[in-house]
């Protein structure tokens, strides 16, 4: 049932006798109508309906379809997501195939069935719901990890860790190699809480250490040569929101005490200053170094280190982690293949064995790398491996002994594989696999793998 509150139909007739009838036949849905293109965009765009139907023969071509074809490009222009009903008696193929192609919902012929038009009109509204909702869903916290792509039950576990985590006011620590992803989950972190404030990023190694205390704690006029205006510092303009410390391991014994005043005060003082600025901030700390080698070496301070490792979080570098090589190979190739206009590009079988086995050493970072410079050398609609560049460098793991853990593990790698070759098209992988739809299925949710 629609709301009675806002109109949910628009109804473009240009036979205005026809055109009544239809708003009667119609009467469940709160609707206005129109009678040519001009007034039709007005009414869409003064209050936009989730369903609209059309007539294709529109003034001033009412015995063509150049105007109503017209009107139905400019009504998905304005919303993608509007179910367009085309009604014409041009009943010809061509007419139907061209709209659907241009974005109709459907195509009905005159004269029209008032029950059928009206069912139609109800499935093209619940679908709209569906993806309204849809979308609602994922601009929730759900999805703020939706930027980090895995298959990998290690990092599946980071992400629901980042998750619970997310709401509660503790430091968090994000260790792992240089390219595995540590700003996207401070990212996620950073949404996922719903915090009003910025996120703001510093890498504590990218900026000398006379300068690095002016950019985290801010300055007045006058602190030294050059400060011609007060200016808030980095942890001033997180307020309300996340500040990530990025290679925190290489912040300098000096600022080391400052940063740790400021966690326990929750205040600073910018340079030259005297006032005490209170700031709501979240901290979140990361680097690729051992921290408690950096402590016993006298490098780090152990007070600070459990100040900023409320909770710690170890990212799995990209070579452990199954079959997410591939799987964002395959998001890379889609993305600059998008860039370059070169939208059916794919990976090879032999560039696919190639990237399976590389190590990573250089993580995703490396891998985006590769994938943006084989979419630009690659020749043909396939990359090769000679297009990567890479070399194969597989490694064998500790042998299992457990049959059970083997047989498991087994079916895991092989069906998280399967998946990542064939971007998780679920009819590929179980041909690849050489099993059914069904047995594919059950795989998945034995092992608890998510399709």
């Amino acid at each position: 049932m629609a709301d009675s509150r806002s109109p949910s139909l628009l109804i473009v007739e240009d036979d205005l006798a026809l055109q009544r009838q239809l708003k009667w036949s119609l009467d469940r849905f709160e609707s206005l109508t129109a009678a040519d293109a001009t007034n039709a965009v007005l009414q869409f765009r003064r209050s936009p309906t989730p369903v609209v139907t059309m007539d294709l023969g529109l003034p001033p071509d009412q015995d063509g379809t150049t105007e109503g074809f017209r009107l139905l490009e400019q009504l998905l222009e304005i919303d993608p997501y509007v179910k367009v009903i085309v009604l014409t008696g041009q009943n010809d193929q061509s007419n139907a195939l061209r709209a659907i192609r241009l974005g109709a919902y459907d195509f009905l012929a005159k004269p029209v069935d008032a029950d059928v038009l009206a069912l139609c009109v109800e499935r093209a509204m619940r679908l709209r719901e569906l993806q309204d909702e849809n979308r609602r869903l994922a601009t929730q916290g759900g999805n703020a990890l939706g930027q980090l792509l895995t298959r990998d039950p290690g990092m599946q576990r980071i992400c629901r860790t980042i998750e619970k985590v997310a709401r509660a006011d503790a430091t968090v620590l994000l260790l792992g190699e240089s390219g595995t992803g540590k700003e996207v989950l401070a990212q996620g972190l950073h949404e996922a809480a719903g915090r009003s404030g910025r996120f703001v990023a510093i890498n504590c190694a990218a900026i000398p250490e006379n300068l690095l205390e002016s950019e985290l704690f801010g300055y007045e006029k006058g602190a030294f040569t050059g400060a011609v205006k007060s200016t808030p510092g980095k942890i001033e303009l997180a307020h309300g929101g996340t500040l990530m410390l990025d290679e925190i391991g290489d912040l300098p014994m000096s600022l080391q005490a400052k940063l740790l005043r400021f966690l326990q005060e929750r205040s600073i003082e910018r340079l030259g200053g005297r006032q005490e600025i209170a700031v709501d901030v979240r901290v979140v700390g990361a680097t690729h170094q051992n921290i408690k080698q950096l402590i016993a070496e006298g490098r780090f301070r152990e007070d600070l280190y459990y100040r900023l490792a409320e909770i710690v979080v170890d990212i799995p570098p990209l070579r452990e982690r199954q079959g997410d090589a591939v799987l964002l190979a395959h998001a890379f190739v889609r993305r600059f293949a998008a860039d370059q206009r070169r939208k059916g590009l794919t990976l090879g079988d032999d560039a696919i064995r190639v990237l399976e086995q590389h190590s990573w050493p250089g993580n995703v970072r490396e891998l985006q790398n590769v994938m943006k410079r084989a979419t630009i050398m690659a020749d043909g609609e396939r990359i090769t491996a000679d297009d990567l560049g890479l070399s194969a460098d597989a490694e064998s793991g500790d042998a299992v002994l457990d049959l059970r853990e083997a047989r498991e593990r087994a079916e895991r790698a092989a069906v998280i594989t399967a998946l990542s070759r064939v971007d998780g098209n679920i009819v590929r992988a179980a041909e690849l696999l050489g099993v059914s739809r069904p047995t594919l299925y059950d795989l998945l949710n034995k092992l608890q793998i998510k399709p």
